[in-house]
C-alpha cells in the first residue's frame, strides 16, 4: 500500500465512518471530496500557507475538481489520502489526489483539482509568491517523478 502513495508527499490516514455511507450501503460520493480537502488543507499547512495568507491576502481558491471512483468504500475501513502538486503556473496549481483503502489494499479513487492564486483583499487573481513557489518545490522534488514548474 505505501508503494501505491510513495509519489505522494503528503500522506493522510481517515477512518471510514458509518455515517458516511449512504442509502445503497456505500460511501457518498462527496465523502471522497472531503478526503481531497483534508488532504489539501494537510498540504497547506506543511507549506505554511495561511501563514503567508494572514500577512499577504493572498492564498489558494478552488477553481474545479474532480474524482474517479474506482472501487466502493463501505463501513468499517480506513483510508491513506496522497496529495502532491504535479504542475506549477504563474498563478495557479494542479494538485492530485489518491484514496486508498486499507481493507482492500487498493486504489478507491482518483482526484484532482485546480486551485488559483487569489488575492482575497483585491478579489481577483494573483500570481504565486517566490516563496510559496519554492516551498512547493522543495517538499515535491524528491518524491514526486510528475513535478513540473511553467
Amino acid at each position: 500500500m505505501q508503494d501505491l502513495l510513495k509519489n505522494y508527499p503528503v500522506v493522510i490516514e481517515i477512518p471510514i465512518a458509518w455515517g458516511d455511507m449512504d442509502a445503497f450501503q456505500h460511501v457518498n460520493n462527496i465523502m471522497y471530496f472531503k478526503y481531497f480537502e483534508s488532504a489539501r488543507i494537510s498540504y497547506f499547512e506543511k507549506l505554511n500557507f495561511h501563514d503567508q495568507m494572514i500577512k499577504t491576502g493572498i492564498g489558494p481558491i478552488l477553481a474545479n475538481t474532480q474524482c474517479k471512483f474506482k472501487i466502493p468504500l463501505t463501513y468499517p475501513d480506513r483510508v491513506s489520502v496522497g496529495a502532491k502538486i504535479d504542475m506549477i503556473e504563474k498563478d495557479r496549481f494542479l494538485m492530485k489526489y489518491l484514496v486508498v483503502s486499507h481493507k482492500h489494499k487498493s486504489i478507491a479513487a482518483l482526484g484532482e483539482g485546480m486551485l488559483v492564486s487569489f488575492n482575497y483583499h483585491e478579489n481577483k487573481k494573483a500570481p504565486l509568491s517566490d516563496e510559496i513557489r519554492a516551498r512547493i518545490t522543495d517538499l515535491e522534488k524528491n518524491v514526486n517523478q510528475d513535478f513540473q514548474v511553467r
